[in-house]
């Protein structure tokens, strides 16, 4: 048998606001702040313009800050960065993740492991 990992998906809700924030916006912000522009940042992550766009402005109301700053393309193209919140939630979800990455872990070998054969 292939070595058994434990993976997971993350999400934070609000109310009736599914998946307000996780794994897949925080993605997407890495690749903005990466690619530089919104378009870029969907091409590389292999989803459309559109659903990168609405995940953004889903977030951003459910958040109550703005994540992105957008300018308008013209000869030279357009550009979005992350604003100083989208920087913040940025690294601060990297960091919430990365412990709850940890505390799986431990639990897998606490747990799982030794019945892997």
């Amino acid at each position: 048998m292939k070595e058994l990992e434990p993976r997971l998906k993350l999400w934070l809700n609000c109310g009736d606001a599914e998946g307000a924030f996780g794994d897949g916006k925080w993605r997407l912000l890495e690749a903005v702040e990466t690619e530089g522009s919104l378009r870029a940042a969907s091409d590389v992550l292999g989803i459309s313009y559109r659903k990168a766009w609405g995940d953004l402005r889903k977030a951003e109301r459910v958040l109550g800050v703005r994540l992105v700053d957008k300018r308008r393309g013209g000869r030279a193209g357009g550009q979005t960065a992350l604003t100083a919140e989208g920087k913040k939630w940025l690294a601060a979800y990297l960091r919430f993740r990365s412990e709850i990455q940890e505390a799986v872990n431990r639990a897998y070998l606490k747990h799982i492991r030794g019945l892997v054969k």
